[in-house]
């Protein structure tokens, strides 16, 4: 039997090591910063304060293009099954298999507009959670998915779909360009779409 009390795991921060996966998945730290909600200078800090730990260089920085080294390359692989096996272990402490999913609202919105636990019951398997008030620096933060904002609606990066009718200043569904297609935020603005205005 393991004891695990025992085990000691030295362990680079671990948004250091997310972001030096995400940004080896795409080879563009401009993708894996769309993919984390931060910027791409947050994910080159990140990754070159992860190869100042290890002592290593990771990537080479070429003009426009983003390379992997022989230790990137060999590094790379554990690190995925790492988050691999922590996303499983996630998932398997929710045997309803909800997908979570955070919503932030706007101070001043009514929550009773969205009828929240007809929402629920029509789709169980999203574990909605609701953050308000929120803005977009919790989006841009990834503490949460999508934010339901008063402004102007134009957010490079983002898709904003409109909630109510009329010119200037309204409601609106923000969510990443990279995420705003997955099924539950779908599933979200859809159930946005048919309640009354």
């Amino acid at each position: 039997m393991a004891n695990w009390g025992a085990m000691t795991y030295a362990l680079p921060p671990l948004n250091a090591l997310r972001a030096f996966e995400t940004a080896a998945r795409h080879l563009s730290f401009k993708l894996a910063a769309h993919e984390l909600h931060v910027t791409p200078a947050a994910i080159g800090q990140q990754v070159k304060a992860l190869e100042m730990r290890l002592g290593v260089q990771l990537f080479e920085r070429l003009h426009r293009q983003l390379v992997l080294t022989t230790a990137g390359q060999a590094y790379l692989p554990g690190i995925s099954d790492g988050f691999r096996y922590i996303a499983d272990a996630t998932a398997q402490l929710n045997p309803a298999g909800a997908v979570p999913l955070q919503l932030g609202i706007h101070g001043k919105f009514d929550l009773g507009r969205l009828d929240l636990a007809a929402f629920r019951g029509a789709h169980a398997e999203i574990g909605l959670q609701i953050l308000q008030p929120a803005g977009l620096a919790e989006l841009v933060e990834g503490k949460i998915d999508l934010l339901i904002a008063r402004g102007v609606g134009r957010h490079p990066g983002y898709r904003c779909d409109r909630l109510n009718e009329g010119p200037g200043t309204g409601e609106f569904l923000i969510a990443p360009d990279g995420t705003a297609d997955c099924p539950e935020i779908v599933s979200f603005r859809d159930w946005l779409r048919v309640l009354p205005g």
